[in-house]
């Protein structure tokens, strides 16, 4: 079973794409321009990956305050490439593993800034479909930002908790393909 990897920080796809992909939709073969077929050939790749997937492990932290805009480009980019009716992740098991500097649940000074989880589960699971797993860590700028010192138990606890549910999702994959 193959694995592909991708590491948007560090091999990012290009956002400019995006609107060739998109705009070559409603073009002609034949009338279509080198970048666009380039364009739309790498959005159908995107999603031809999610649609063969068995499973997926996602890492998406909060990122000022919302997805990174490199994971916005892959996400436009597949639902630019999934044909019209196609649920790219229908029933597949997918972990989002995700993690915030601070803290954003209710009762918190942030609850509420938070506009990743929502619109992940959006795409994830109402577009794609996906049988969703979420694993969430706070507080991981505890011990790198000297203001969240006072944090230090609750974010130790956080991080026990979030390992915890990282485990067990992975052996739910692992159990599914053991047999």
């Amino acid at each position: 079973m193959p694995v592909v990897r991708r590491h948007l920080g560090q091999e990012p796809l290009p956002a400019h794409i995006w609107e060739a992909a998109i705009s070559s939709r409603h073009i002609p073969e034949e009338g279509r321009t080198a970048a666009q077929r380039e364009a739309l050939a790498t959005a159908e790749r995107l999603a031809a990956e999610l649609q063969r997937a068995t499973s997926a492990v996602l890492a998406m932290p909060l990122y000022n305050f919302g997805v990174s805009q490199h994971a916005k480009t892959w996400i436009d980019l597949a639902i630019a490439g999934t044909p019209q009716g196609i649920r790219l992740l229908e029933g597949t098991p997918t972990v989002l593993v995700t993690t915030r500097g601070g803290a954003y649940g209710p009762g918190t000074p942030r609850a509420g800034w938070d506009h990743n989880i929502d619109y992940l589960r959006r795409i994830l699971v109402d577009i794609w479909g996906a049988d969703l797993t979420v694993v969430e860590r706070e507080f991981t700028l505890v011990g790198v930002n000297p203001a969240l010192d006072e944090f230090t138990e609750m974010a130790a606890i956080m991080h026990k908790t979030a390992e915890e549910a990282a485990g067990e999702a992975g052996r739910a994959l692992a159990t599914r393909y053991a047999a």
